[in-house]
């Protein structure tokens, strides 16, 4: 995918996201997300926070220092979920066109950020956010070259001994016993979410259920 088109998914997505949180109730605000620990309204202070640049990280580093960045990602989102829910959904409409991202983080970051945190936002819920494959795609290859280097809001599942292919898009990874499924739940599991189980199928499918404790 090219970074023209890369943009124009992170840009979707943050729209579509902006528009589902304006239809949401306060308790819909306060649900438990699919982001362990976070409601709602935290992950969506999360997708506020993308465009941090080195001075950014300079003024908040003394006040989170001690527990590294997943302590900064954590608490600085907690904080900024104090501000007005209007807010937030205008600082997520407002990145839309830019294309500036996290000092430290690659474009194709910060798109698994607004694909997968949507989802965080939707699933518990009971709504639909839609993705376009092409983009879910992009997000799951980079997902698959991470490992186990990512933040702790993605939490890296043993997929390693297995093989993943989509059945709605052209996109494998990985040797062993097949797991299928939509992009979507592929890149959702990758990312330690295991409410995408029920979508997938396959040979491998029990191994990796007993390996996560799902049964």
């Amino acid at each position: 995918m090219d970074d023209d088109t890369l943009w124009e998914r992170i840009d979707t997505q943050r729209l579509r996201t902006a528009d589902l949180l304006e239809q949401l109730t306060d308790a819909e605000w306060r649900h438990p997300s699919l982001c362990g620990g976070w409601t709602v309204r935290d992950v969506a202070a999360h997708l506020t926070l993308q465009q941090m640049g080195l001075g950014d990280l300079l003024r908040m580093l003394p006040k989170y220092r001690g527990g590294g960045m997943n302590r900064l990602i954590d608490e600085s989102a907690r904080a900024k979920a104090a501000a007005p829910v209007d807010l937030l959904i205008a600082d997520i409409r407002a990145m839309v066109g830019s294309r500036r991202h996290n000092l430290g983080v690659t474009s194709r970051d910060t798109l698994i950020d607004i694909i997968v945190h949507g989802q965080d936002i939707a699933l518990p819920l009971g709504l639909d956010l839609s993705v376009p494959v092409d983009a879910a795609a992009e997000a799951a290859t980079r997902v698959s070259t991470l490992g186990t280097r990512m933040a702790s809001v993605f939490r890296p599942v043993p997929w390693r001994g297995f093989r993943f292919t989509a059945t709605d898009t052209h996109w494998s990874v990985g040797e062993g016993p097949e797991i299928t499924g939509p992009i979507l739940a592929i890149l959702l599991l990758l990312t330690g979410r295991p409410v995408a189980l029920p979508r997938l199928e396959g040979e491998g499918l029990a191994s990796l259920r007993q390996s996560l404790g799902s049964g």
